[in-house]
C-alpha cells in the first residue's frame, strides 16, 4: 500500500469502445504463493484460475448492475472460477494490478463472502453476504490508496471457503453520473486457522451497497479539499 500508483499514459482510441489505460488484478500472492489473475485477453480457452472471469480492463459504472459484484458482463454478475487457493487467517496477502493511470485515483476496498459449499459452485446473486475487511482512501498528506496492495484476513475469521471481492475506484469522472468508475475483481480462497468468528451485521449486497447518494461515490479529486469518506459499511475486524 505504501508504493505510489503506477504511472501510465492514458491512451484513448477514438472511434473505438476500449480504453487501453484501465486495469485489472494481474496476480495475487497468497501465503507466499503467486497466482495469476484472470487475463481477459488471453487466447481461449483461458487456463484454470482462482480468479473469477472479468470481461476486460474497463470499469463498471452502473452501481445498480449485478456486474458490480465481480466485474461480470451485461448481467453475468459473478461467474465462478474452477480453483481455490489456501490462505491463513491473520497473514498479510498482496495483490498486483496492471499498469494504472495517474489520473485514476480513489479508494481501494476489499470484501469477503462465505461460500455455503464449494466456491466453484456458488454465485451470491443479490444476497447481502459481503463484509468489508480492508479499505484505504485519501490520506492526510493528500495522497491516495495505491498499488501493489496488501490486506490481512482477520485472524479470528472461521475457516471455510470464501470469495474475496477487491475493488479499485477511479473518481476522475466527478462531473459524470454517478461520478465513479469501479474496477471489481473476485477470487476464491479456502481460509485456514483457529478462528471461530463470523460477521452477522453490516453485511451488504452487490448491487445495493452503493448508490449515487452514498458518501464517497462522488468526489472531486482535483479540487476537493474536504476529507474523503470511503463508501460502504465499516471494516469488520473480527471482533
Amino acid at each position: 500500500m505504501k508504493s505510489s500508483i503506477l504511472s501510465s499514459t492514458v491512451a484513448v482510441i477514438f472511434g473505438a469502445t476500449a480504453v487501453s489505460a484501465h486495469g485489472y488484478v494481474s496476480s495475487a500472492t497468497l501465503d507466499g504463493t503467486e497466482y495469476a489473475g484472470y487475463d481477459p485477453y488471453q487466447v481461449n480457452p483461458p487456463p484454470e484460475r482462482i480468479f473469477r472471469k472479468v470481461p476486460g480492463n474497463g470499469p463498471v459504472e452502473d452501481l445498480a448492475s449485478v456486474d458490480l459484484q465481480c466485474n461480470g458482463y451485461q448481467g453475468s454478475g459473478s461467474e465462478p472460477a474452477v480453483l481455490t487457493a489456501p490462505v491463513t487467517a491473520g497473514e498479510t496477502q498482496s495483490l498486483q494490478w496492471t499498469t494504472w493511470p495517474d489520473s485514476h485515483r480513489g479508494p481501494i476496498i476489499t470484501y469477503m463472502a462465505k461460500c455455503p459449499g464449494e466456491c466453484s459452485e456458488y454465485e451470491p446473486g443479490t444476497d447481502a453476504v459481503w463484509f468489508k475487511i480492508a479499505e484505504d482512501g485519501k490520506r492526510d498528506d493528500g495522497s491516495w490508496a495505491s498499488t501493489p496492495y496488501t490486506f490481512t484476513i482477520p485472524a479470528s475469521l472461521a475457516p471455510g471457503n470464501y470469495i474475496v471481492r477487491h475493488e479499485l475506484w477511479a473518481l476522475h469522472a466527478a462531473w459524470a453520473y454517478p461520478g465513479a468508475q469501479v474496477y471489481p475483481s473476485c477470487f476464491q480462497v479456502a481460509v485456514k486457522g483457529s478462528g471461530s468468528a463470523t460477521p452477522s451485521s453490516d453485511l451488504v449486497a452487490f448491487p445495493g451497497a452503493y448508490n449515487a447518494d452514498t458518501p464517497g461515490v462522488v468526489y472531486d479529486i482535483y479540487q476537493g479539499t474536504e476529507p474523503y469518506v470511503i463508501p460502504g459499511p465499516p471494516v469488520w475486524t473480527g471482533a
